[in-house]
């Protein structure tokens, strides 16, 4: 029989402890970056300039972990894929507001730009609470129906859910752009034109699905809330019992 020679067995048992070490602190470095945008767009009421820097910085570092090998394809890391790519949207607001502002870039239609900017922030606010609501409603599924659910916790489904979320937000932005757009090209317009109808439904359209966008926004906090409460309540309970 071949014999094993020592450093080299105790060398591979580092090494394998090594990555898994390395892939539980992937682990917890994607749970540190939820609770970042949990608290970035379903706990503060408005964005600002710290939260936005922050995101940023953790979507890029979060990015940059799902290219390693060592962190396994499961649906929660498709939906975490997903929201980090969303402020890829914020980031070309940020780098458009900088470059206009400090090489004074002259813009044909200041208007459109800014409707078209002000729309990036509002597609990425809206995917990435949607995807949250997701991440939350697959750990309740998880905690509570871990055997019935598992069919249902596929990538497939985490990937078409994501495809389903980015369609709906870009639809609805494309509405609000649309109607800014012709906003701004109906003052010209007469009267009675078509051009003014359609401005019109446009407009309509576009105020419902933003007060619809409002409450949904409401209802998701609350949901998430008690998703949570849930969640954690349950994991106290079972702790409990377990030292009993």
């Amino acid at each position: 029989m071949q014999k094993t020679i020592p450093g080299c067995f105790f060398q591979q048992m580092y090494s394998s402890l090594t990555g898994i070490s390395t892939e539980r602190d992937h682990m917890k470095d994607l749970r540190r970056y939820l609770v970042l945008k949990y608290i970035q767009y379903l706990v503060l009421s408005s964005p600002n300039a710290v939260s936005t820097f922050l995101g940023l910085l953790g979507s890029l570092y979060t990015i940059i972990i799902l290219q390693s090998a060592k962190v396994s394809s499961k649906s929660t890391v498709v939906l975490i894929s997903n929201l980090a790519k969303a402020d890829i949207l914020v980031s070309v607001s940020v780098v458009s507001e900088m470059v206009v502002w400090t090489f004074d870039v002259s813009i044909s239609s200041t208007a459109f730009t800014s409707a078209l900017l002000q729309n990036l922030l509002t597609a990425n606010a809206h995917i990435s609470c949607l995807l949250l609501s997701c991440v939350a409603f697959e750990a309740y599924v998880i905690t509570f129906f871990p055997t019935e659910s598992r069919h249902l916790r596929t990538v497939k489904n985490a990937r078409l859910t994501s495809r389903i979320v980015w369609i709906l937000v870009v639809a609805e932005c494309a509405l609000f752009q649309t109607d800014d757009l012709l906003k701004a090209s109906s003052t010209s317009a007469p009267t009675r034109s078509p051009c003014v109808l359609l401005v019109h439904f446009c407009s309509t359209a576009a105020a419902l699905l933003r007060s619809l966008s409002y409450f949904l926004g409401i209802l998701l906090r609350i949901v998430n809330v008690y998703i949570y409460y849930k969640i954690f309540f349950s994991m106290s309970n079972r702790s409990t019992l377990k030292t009993k």
